[in-house]
């Protein structure tokens, strides 16, 4: 299954039915953290829901509707990282992502967010790439800023959390972005 390296200790993998285990305990494990902004999480209460989580994400990658991949640190998975959609006529996608207790701060995300973006940018050719987060989860908005991607905007309401709706801020970057900050960076 296909594998890509972030560092010499961190790599994504695709999500395989034999990580199901381990991505199990990862999730139950971080709940309480994660379910405050990611509520859907919460209905992950059994292994069996994990399982059908990755039948889902493989679904997904045969349908050539994007992917979800597992961020592992020293072999084992601290995260998942993985594109919602693919919008092919519009050359657009949007990416979401969570990390799990005891892989916080090792810049994890940021290197396996930025391959993300890379692989849409390069290997698609899409033209945008979008990430939204709930206004007041600064950590999960801190991610598009480190990466450069602009602040687009404001959707009220947008969605359901604790039994109150919350405003996404929307980040974009788009590939003439991307590619100026590589020209930079080089």
């Amino acid at each position: 299954m296909f594998t890509y390296s972030l560092d010499e200790q961190s790599y994504l993998k695709m999500l395989e039915p034999e990580d199901a285990s381990e991505l199990f305990l990862l999730t139950w494990n971080s709940m309480e953290r994660l379910k405050k902004w990611l509520p859907l999480i919460g209905n992950n209460r059994r292994q069996e829901d994990t399982e059908v989580f990755i039948k889902s994400s493989l679904l997904q990658l045969s349908e050539n509707n994007g992917f979800q991949a597992g961020i592992w640190h020293q072999d084992k998975i601290g995260g998942v990282i993985g594109f919602h959609f693919v919008n092919w006529h519009n050359r657009t996608t949007s990416i979401g992502y969570w990390i799990g207790d005891g892989f916080e701060g090792k810049g994890l995300m940021t290197k396996a967010c930025r391959a993300m973006v890379q692989h849409a940018f390069e290997t698609w050719q899409l033209n945008r790439v979008e990430i939204r987060a709930a206004e007041e989860n600064k950590k999960s908005r801190a991610l598009p800023e480190k990466l450069g991607f602009t602040q687009e905007g404001k959707i009220r309401q947008a969605e359901l959390l604790q039994g109150e709706y919350v405003d996404h801020i929307v980040y974009g970057l788009l590939l003439e972005d991307w590619k100026k900050q590589k020209h930079q960076n080089n």
